[in-house]
């Protein structure tokens, strides 16, 4: 099959119990990556890479996904990409089954909710940092991937023989021809969702629609599979100080993000010749480097397992 004629038809839902509602791929995207980061981050625990025993692994993914990825996550999307529109309804910030969560924001709420609880345990922050960065790379993996089944964050124009067409963009970036032909009422309310369930519909409105780069999937492979690869590596077979991981996380998940931002197209205005995706990751560089340049004049590394508190 030539993807260049594909129109994307996926539905968000796993389970449709009405109109809007149901079991969405996005959330099942979420649940799972709490619950493999949880396996993963226990198995670092019994291999002695963490300061915090397997039997607090729980209660602490637990809480840092409430706190961190979720409240992080919804806020980063409200102050980076659409604060004015939240600004004129503020009560929306709270349809979360409208979508809207920012990787950026995430990570500044992980980055605050760790120092909290570390300060609170008296733990190593750096250390619990450097186990979350080693299996955040999973979740980043299956939300690209939920993105993806949404149909949304989609990639530029292209001819490349990959290509899809998306037909959320007769309602994000419908041409002159599309609005003429499909009255404005119809493209904000069903044109999309009959689009999904009606394959004639689908072919009918294919014309009207560009091939762009299906960037989620760019995006979920270097940022989850390789920058999972890497991280893993490092910390099972190397010994570094506390922090190295997490300076290496902050560099290459921006360096990744960077890169696959030349081919999606941009959902908020330009800072100057950047993306705002990629303009949040130049200041994740600064970051990574200050971590790497701490952490290795520190010189702290985990604690044997017979230090800890069980």
């Amino acid at each position: 099959m030539n993807l260049a004629t594909y129109v994307h038809d996926l539905s968000p839902f796993l389970i449709r119990f009405g109109e809007g509602f149901g079991v969405r791929w996005y959330g099942i995207a979420y649940v799972a990556s709490f619950f493999i980061g949880y396996l993963l981050f226990v198995r670092l625990a019994r291999m002695g890479y963490s300061d915090i025993p397997p039997s607090k692994v729980g209660d602490f993914i637990t809480m840092t996904a409430l706190f961190g990825v979720i409240v992080g996550g919804r806020l980063g999307y409200v102050l980076f990409y659409r604060l004015d529109d939240y600004l004129h309804d503020p009560i929306s910030i709270l349809k979360l089954n409208q979508g809207g969560m920012s990787s950026h924001g995430g990570i500044l709420g992980i980055f605050l909710f760790t120092l909290i609880y570390a300060h609170r345990q008296k733990v190593s922050w750096t250390n619990l940092g450097d186990n979350l960065v080693c299996v955040a790379p999973v979740g980043l993996f299956l939300v690209r991937c939920a993105n993806f089944i949404n149909g949304e964050l989609y990639g530029r124009v292209t001819s490349v023989p990959w290509a899809m067409k998306f037909p959320l963009e007769l309602v994000e970036r419908p041409s002159a021809e599309a609005m003429r032909l499909f009255p404005a009422g119809d493209l904000r309310a069903a044109m999309v969702e009959k689009a999904y369930a009606d394959p004639a519909f689908r072919q009918q409105v294919a014309p009207f629609l560009e091939t762009r780069h299906p960037s989620q999937f760019y995006e979920a492979f270097f940022e989850g599979v390789v920058l999972f690869s890497i991280l893993w590596f490092l910390r099972t077979r190397f010994r570094f100080p506390n922090g190295v991981l997490t300076g290496t996380f902050f560099i290459l998940y921006a360096l990744f993000r960077i890169g696959c931002e030349i081919f999606r197209e941009p959902d908020a205005p330009l800072a100057g010749p950047f993306t705002r995706g990629q303009f949040l990751s130049l200041f994740m560089i600064i970051i990574g480097v200050i971590f790497l340049i701490v952490s290795f004049r520190r010189q702290e590394f985990p604690r044997p397992p017979e230090a800890q508190k069980a």
